[in-house]
């Protein structure tokens, strides 16, 4: 894979149209053929916008740096499996992100409660905190699974408005659709969820 260190993003890559920007999906399809020239371009093309999203999710820039490098190996190695027909190529490159990101998150979150577990199993405990840990890992796990009954669409922009803490008006134009769908899309997948976990209105 060519070294994205050596990418500058924001300087275009021979062939790029500078005017309208680059077909994202052209380069993505170069790239499943090893064109190192085109994810080249693909990467200046898109590495603001998937840096800002990582560190809205991560917080940390340093990490953020390493989940977007992450993602784009990952994006290189599947570009293959793109389906210009499923989605933009931005939202399949911003959905790949973001797993990523909440992965970092999930996975720093647990090493944080092992730190915990260790440093509580050290200690005398003033009371029984068991059942307040059963419950906070029970509610963690109906919030996973309920996100999984969403439709793509909705699983899409409710993770980026609530996790990636976008506007409506960002979650529109990283996904590539009108506000009023973005907003659409938002409140179903929120009703869904609501019902989902058996919430009042």
């Amino acid at each position: 894979m060519v070294a994205m260190s050596a990418f500058s993003p924001g300087t275009p890559a021979p062939g790029e149209n500078t005017a309208s920007g680059p077909d994202l999906s052209e380069l993505l399809r170069a790239s499943a053929r090893g064109d190192e020239r085109a994810f080249a371009a693909l990467y200046d093309a898109t590495s603001r916008r998937l840096y800002g999203l990582v560190l809205r999710v991560v917080r940390d820039p340093a990490q953020s740096e390493e989940v977007a490098q992450e993602a784009y190996l990952e994006i290189w190695r599947s570009s293959a499996r793109f389906d210009a027909t499923r989605g933009s190529a931005m939202s399949w490159m911003m959905t790949i992100a973001h797993r990523k990101a909440v992965d970092r998150v999930r996975s720093a979150e647990a090493a944080s409660r092992r730190d915990q577990s260790y440093e509580s199993a050290s200690q005398d405990r003033p009371y029984d905190i068991t059942a307040e840990e059963v419950e906070r890992s029970l509610d963690a796990q109906r919030v996973r699974s309920a996100l999984e009954s969403l439709t793509e669409t909705q699983r899409g922009a409710v993770q980026l408005a609530y996790f990636g803490g976008y506007t409506h008006t960002e979650v529109a134009a990283l996904l590539g659709i009108p506000l009023g769908t973005a907003k659409t899309r938002i409140r179903d997948g929120l009703i869904r969820l609501r019902d989902t976990l058996g919430m009042q209105p």
